[in-house]
């Protein structure tokens, strides 16, 4: 009969269930007091899970080689592998090679290995591809390193590269690039981010709350251990050509991975390229009402609406930097240090006090243009860049004081 983890155990995986979602009717596991799996069984020292959509020509191999190197190296353990939904027998050929099948059928990456890390039982779990493209053999080096201290260990696939197992566009434009964007915006340290080879201790699964379905899955595990500031290590490992045909889609994948990345940066993402267009619309604006010359000629009402449409853009942006923070850190249990200290020194009356401040700038210059426009005898207005001027004030004040509001009701999720 197949085993999977049931319901009950996910506060304590941080993982969704795959025998709530795959309706089979399969007996029940527990987690008990201590976190490991209440059975007959010893729990095993090491997990080697195995994702498998159709690899019907490789799973078997991959299956001895992992219970070869368990049984060669004396670590007590079991080798999963998640059928993902395959037509073409893969499970059942991994069940007849000795290994704990698992039946996930949302296909994914992602949905592979959460299904999988639940129904591991072991101290420490190993992952790795099903096309042959890695050695099992490096096996007991990851676990060494975990029983050293580390919370996860990643292989480095980059220098050792055999013929023909990368795309030249993969070894040198698209794994540099995102490895590297994904080191810029966490500084993880990670030379090769997407290795499909690594290792964690089972324990800290609850505090990587993994939850993506596709292949960012593994800039998902790197992200969410650098934020919670695990020790992550790594070491060279051998790469091999796969066996069957490859199931990712270059641009396609790369894309979420990129996507992924951004989303998870709202920095980067929001704030960053708002402040800047913010404070680049200011300068224009006044530099155009103050008649500033720049490049040796002074600017007109032209500039001023460019300036104006910068300010306003900059300023909706970062509120919703702000808000994508406070929805990071309230529901998805984010560690933010910036944003923890912005809303400890600022509350609901400081943005309300801001926008307001500002609005009221913006409608006494149109007060003052009013005024002139009258003293004139109701004349021909000329004020158009303190009218646009004016405008942006009251814009950007409005969205300032409403977006206050909304932080403030993002955050009665807060616990007390």
């Amino acid at each position: 009969m197949q085993e999977l983890v049931s319901a009950p155990t996910l506060p304590l995986l941080g993982l969704r269930s795959a025998a709530s979602r795959s309706g089979t009717g399969v007996a029940e596991r527990r987690l008990g007091d201590t976190g490991l799996l209440s059975d007959s069984k010893p729990a095993p020292r090491l997990s080697i899970v195995i994702p498998c959509l159709n690899e019907a020509e490789n799973i078997e191999e991959c299956v001895h080689r992992a219970r070869h190197t368990l049984a060669a190296n004396r670590i007590a353990g079991e080798v999963i592998v998640v059928d993902n939904d395959s037509d073409d027998g893969s499970g059942a050929l991994a069940q007849a090679a000795g290994a704990h099948v698992v039946h996930e059928p949302e296909r994914g990456y992602g949905s592979a290995y959460i299904a999988g890390l639940a129904a591991a039982r072991g101290e420490y779990i190993l992952m790795a591809d099903a096309d042959l493209t890695y050695d099992f053999d490096d096996a007991p080096r990851f676990l060494v390193e975990l029983e050293d201290g580390a919370d996860m260990v990643i292989g480095n696939r980059m220098k050792n590269i055999q013929p023909g197992a990368m795309p030249w566009h993969h070894r040198y434009i698209g794994n540099p690039l995102l490895s590297g964007f994904l080191n810029v915006l966490f500084d993880t340290g990670v030379g090769d981010a997407h290795c499909g080879m690594r290792a964690l201790r089972r324990d800290v699964l609850p505090r990587l709350d993994l939850r993506t379905t596709g292949m960012e899955f593994a800039s998902e595990m790197v992200i969410r251990a650098s934020k919670e500031k695990l020790e992550i290590r790594q070491f060279a490992i051998d790469y091999h050509p796969r066996g069957g045909e490859s199931k990712l889609s270059s641009f396609r994948d790369g894309w979420r991975h990129l996507r992924f990345l951004l989303v998870h940066s709202p920095n980067h993402l929001f704030v960053f390229p708002g402040a800047f267009m913010a404070v680049l619309g200011g300068l224009i604006e006044v530099m155009v009402v103050l008649h500033i010359g720049l490049l040796g000629r002074e600017w007109q009402i032209h500039a001023t609406i460019a300036g104006a449409l910068l300010a306003i853009v900059g300023t909706q942006v970062v509120a919703l930097g702000i808000c994508a923070h406070a929805y990071g850190t309230y529901f998805m249990g984010e560690q933010d240090n910036w944003f923890d200290t912005m809303r400890a020194r600022y509350r609901l009356e400081h943005g309300l006090a801001l926008g307001g401040a500002i609005t009221l700038a913006g409608l006494t210059i149109c007060a003052w243009i009013v005024l002139n426009w009258i003293s004139n005898g109701f004349g021909r207005l000329d004020e158009e860049n303190f009218a646009v001027l004016a405008a942006t004030l009251i814009i950007v004040g409005i969205q300032i004081f409403f977006t206050s509001f909304l932080l403030s009701i993002i955050g009665l999720r807060r616990r007390r």
